[in-house]
């Protein structure tokens, strides 16, 4: 890139029309939201189906969450493959392992931990099929019309979660819940048979991998936890990710407390429901407008303030306000998530070439781990202060994450991004990155 180009490439406010324009692009979202819509149908519906079978509600959260833990697992232990095996095959290999799974919760009436294993098994190869899926967008995505592909992924990210929480319970109370895996299987297969019909055949070359890598070096599991630990080695890309990772894990430990915080002030029946769905709303908002209106280095300066956005009104249940102040809060907590935005292009440039897959497959990994550990953390905290007080925590502690990003570089300036021309830090980090890849 040319110094004169640098600038009006930086500066340029691509469209939703344009990134949908990309057919490639436009076939991975449609798929992945469907495939999200399936996901949250089958986490409901099999929490549905252990609680019934158990009457446990211990066993119906950990049926529930099961799918997130292990996902850490897969990124560290499995995370190259990302990088090495053939794009369409994977990704299409992997909506086929989600639907087999389903079927399997399904029709086969299994031990409840031997349904958990199925259901966890699939959880570790995730983060594989994912980081390619998000490989190949930041391939075929360039400057902000990626920043606004991973826009157009959050919107729907959140409306299917939305749509699939809903489906679930029309599905269940119509069909019951084995039928409704089965549905779910569907989805599934329907993603499957997309991508493996309609996604061009890339060789690995075109993709950026390199065949058998993965093998050459003491194997996939060998490679994948160097390449992990060289990656979090990096300074830059460690705190790109941490930066991703911790507010929203501090706000899904506030959400986790949403259903007990209705309760201990009496809301009427239904309003934690209301509380609930103010935050992916908000999300979709915040998404919408930070992702169209503004331009890619506003984006990044507006970081710190968004972040702090996120955490402020949290901070605003410490005085335990009712439905409606509550409700307000809420809505402007999930429009600060739209800061993500803003670490998209410095977080694409500081990853080395050969290690995309498996840093974005980390990446999402890592962020469902600790939003998984947030309800946990914070709930254990709300038995000794009140679910306001912990709610108000979780809001400070974002709040404190935003001080510490504006360490990072003066307020005036956007989050920075690595050059990999000087031979510095990040220089050396990107040729390091890339020896599992030899």
């Amino acid at each position: 890139m040319t110094p004169t180009a640098e600038p009006a490439q930086v500066n340029h406010r691509a469209t939703y029309r344009e990134v949908l324009a990309e057919p490639r692009f436009r076939l991975l979202f449609s798929t992945r939201a469907v495939a999200i819509a399936a996901g949250s149908l089958r986490i409901t519906t099999f929490s549905v189906l252990v609680f019934a079978a158990t009457g446990s509600a211990l066993l119906s959260a950990l049926a529930f969450g099961i799918g997130f833990l292990p996902q850490l697992f897969g990124s560290l232990l499995l995370g190259s493959l990302a990088d090495q095996l053939p794009p369409r095959a994977l990704i299409a290999g992997g909506y086929g392992l989600e639907c087999a799974a389903a079927l399997l919760l399904a029709l086969v009436r299994m031990p409840i931990a031997a349904s958990l294993g199925v259901v966890a098994l699939v959880a570790l190869a995730t983060p594989v099929f994912g980081g390619a899926s998000s490989r190949m967008v930041a391939q075929w995505l360039e400057g902000d019309a990626y920043v606004l592909g991973r826009s157009l992924n959050n919107i729907a990210s959140s409306g299917a979660q939305l749509f699939g929480l809903a489906l679930g319970g029309a599905v269940v109370a119509v069909l019951g819940p084995h039928r409704a895996l089965a549905v779910s299987a569907a989805l599934y297969l329907g993603c499957a048979l997309a991508i493996r019909i309609r996604l061009p055949r890339l060789e690995l070359g075109e993709f950026g991998g390199t065949p058998g890598s993965a093998r050459g070096d003491g194997g996939a599991v060998r490679a994948s936890l160097h390449g992990a630990r060289l990656l979090l080695r990096g300074h830059a890309v460690r705190r790109l990710m941490l930066a991703q990772w911790l507010p929203p894990a501090f706000v899904a430990g506030a959400e986790g407390l949403l259903v007990a915080y209705a309760g201990g002030r009496h809301f009427a029946p239904g309003w934690y429901a209301v509380l609930m769905g103010c935050l992916p709303v908000g999300m979709l908002v915040g998404d919408l407008l930070v992702g169209r209106l503004l331009r890619p280095p506003t984006r990044e300066r507006l970081v710190v303030p968004l972040i702090a956005l996120t955490g402020l009104p949290l901070v605003g249940f410490a005085a335990e306000p009712g439905v409606g102040v509550s409700s307000c809060l809420l809505l402007i907590c999930g429009f600060g998530l739209a800061y993500g935005l803003g670490l998209q292009r410095p977080f694409l440039d500081a990853l080395p070439q050969d290690g995309q897959g498996q840093a974005f497959g980390l990446l999402g990994s890592g962020s469902m781990t600790l939003q998984g550990v947030g309800p946990a953390c914070f709930g254990s905290v709300a038995a000794g202060i009140g679910t306001g007080g912990a709610i108000a925590l979780a809001g400070g502690a974002a709040v404190l994450t935003a001080g510490w990003i504006l360490t990072w570089h003066p307020p005036a300036s956007p989050v920075p991004v690595p050059n990999y021309s000087t031979g510095s830090e990040n220089g050396t980090e990107q040729h390091a990155c890339s020896s599992p890849a030899q």
